[in-house]
């Protein structure tokens, strides 16, 4: 093999593997306070059917997985959150994992009507949650 076709494989694979560890490596970076996802009971006079509600049923723990979490661990009565996130250093994280803020947007961008504030209203269950990213449980 020649030296220049040689040089060339190692250059690619080294690229490739950093680009793997890149890929990797953001969710080991903690830095800051964590973010966490919250569904908290609400009352008022919400419907799925004329969508001021999102249909928490629909929602799977691989598009939504910080939100469903959250949703688990909620009762009628408690509120629920999920694992905490941490943004990572100078936003190099958000650029390569996914995040509860993309979630946030996603539900909001979907269902508008079901946007309240900051969060979503969504029904789990039969109770009416109100979820949003929040940095306490």
């Amino acid at each position: 093999m020649r030296p220049v076709t040689r040089n060339t494989l190692v250059g690619i694979l080294v690229i490739v593997v950093l680009l793997l560890a890149l890929g990797a490596l953001p969710s080991y970076l903690k830095s800051g306070d964590p973010y966490y996802v919250t569904a908290t009971p609400t009352d008022g006079t919400y419907s799925v059917e004329n969508g001021t509600a999102v249909n928490g049923s629909v929602l799977t723990d691989r598009r939504y997985p910080y939100t469903t979490a959250a949703l688990g661990n909620a009762t009628a009565d408690t509120a629920g959150s999920s694992a905490p996130y941490w943004r990572g250093p100078v936003g190099l994280k958000g650029a390569f994992t996914h995040s509860p803020f993309d979630e946030r947007d996603a539900l909001r961008q979907r269902y508008d009507n079901a946007t309240v504030g900051e969060g979503v209203v969504v029904s789990h269950n039969g109770t009416f949650y109100r979820v949003a990213v929040s940095q306490s449980v």
